[in-house]
């Protein structure tokens, strides 16, 4: 079995959640992106958009991403915006250990996080924001993704079982 499992989406796909049922299931160590960013920086996704601007975000997120990506051994969920940045792409392109593509629907997501939590590219026309981004991310998390799952209708614990069914048919 692998070491290392990514997890990519937009927001409100879940891939917190299903990280850590997939970590549960499989035994391993798991982390977050975003909150290992908010770790490190003692501010919120939000607090660094608003007081920083989101190029100091970005520039944050590729130095974190890429170091867990190199050195973190588990499953790994990624920022909705993480694997946009060509230089995680590329890390992620020329990996070794699954890209699952976690898919939902808009009308799923916004049953999830509201489009009203702490989420600073959605604060303006949520819904529109959303399927903007996702018409502009979605091939890239389709050209990223070794597999592809959708998180519609399903636990947490049942998109996890479906990943380690897909990776182990893969094998």
């Amino acid at each position: 079995m692998t070491k290392k499992i990514v997890l990519i989406g937009p927001p409100g796909a879940g891939k917190t959640s299903i990280g850590k049922a997939l970590s549960k299931e499989l035994e391993l160590a798991f982390i977050d992106s975003d909150a290992e960013i908010e770790r490190i920086s003692g501010k919120t996704i939000s607090e660094i958009f608003v007081d920083q601007g989101e190029a100091v975000f970005r520039k944050t997120e590729v130095e974190t991403v890429t170091r867990i990506l190199a050195e973190f051994e588990g499953v790994v969920a990624l920022g909705g915006g993480a694997p946009i940045n060509p230089e995680i792409q590329k890390v992620l392109l020329n990996s070794e250990y699954p890209v699952i593509f976690i898919d939902v629907s808009i009308s799923q997501a916004a049953n999830r996080i509201g489009f009203n939590k702490d989420r600073p590219l959605l604060m303006i026309n949520p819904r529109q924001q959303w399927l903007h981004l996702m018409s502009e991310r979605r091939p890239i998390y389709e050209k990223l993704a070794t597999i592809t799952v959708s998180s519609d209708n399903s636990k947490p614990a049942e998109v996890a079982k479906t990943i380690t069914d897909k990776i182990v048919s893969k094998l």
